[in-house]
């Protein structure tokens, strides 16, 4: 199960939102999860298994909920965000030590073998590009909702897309077209 889409509306201001968040306003969580979730999940599939980003994302937002009396920038909050699922990540990451996150346990019959082996070798590329790739591949994001969600500017996203994928095409041993 995915978070929302990228083609959710955009009507209401990001500050907006998070100013009716923090007194309560359920319709305004709402609008937070569903504008910055496709953003938390790439960041958390970067680095965790589908499986784990899947239930990842929701305690981020559940963590972020819970302290977004915290965030000083309402402008801030998709790389606020980010960061809390990086650490999320990170946190499940030292409790299994053990194991390779990389691996994603058990196949699953509704991943083919080519999504598996695209997802493994994004997640060899560098952050910046593995997030980028992510938000754009599979959570469907535009150039410009990446920006917006990240706080990036369109010509960093531009970049890092424009590399990401090179980077990938070249593990991948697939040539770009002419």
């Amino acid at each position: 199960m995915h978070p929302a889409r990228a083609s959710e509306p955009e009507s209401e201001s990001t500050t907006a939102l998070v100013i009716a968040a923090r007194q309560g306003d359920r319709a305004a969580m709402a609008g937070l999860y569903a504008r910055f979730a496709p953003l938390v999940h790439a960041v958390l599939l970067a680095r965790v298994t589908p499986a784990d980003a899947d239930d990842l994302t929701q305690e981020v937002f559940v963590r972020a909920f819970e302290r977004l009396h915290a965030l000083r920038d309402e402008e801030a909050v998709g790389g606020w965000l980010a960061a809390i699922a990086r650490h999320a990540a990170a946190t499940l990451a030292r409790g299994r030590r053990d194991r390779e996150l990389v691996a994603d346990g058990p196949a699953r019959p509704d991943v083919r073998p080519e999504a598996r082996e695209a997802l493994e070798a994004i997640r060899e590329l560098p952050e910046a590009y593995r997030e980028t790739l992510l938000m754009r591949l599979v959570e469907g994001l535009t150039g410009p909702q990446i920006a917006a969600r990240t706080g990036m500017t369109a010509g960093s996203v531009r970049v890092n897309l424009c590399r990401g994928f090179a980077m990938l095409r070249e593990r991948l041993g697939v040539e770009a077209r002419p």
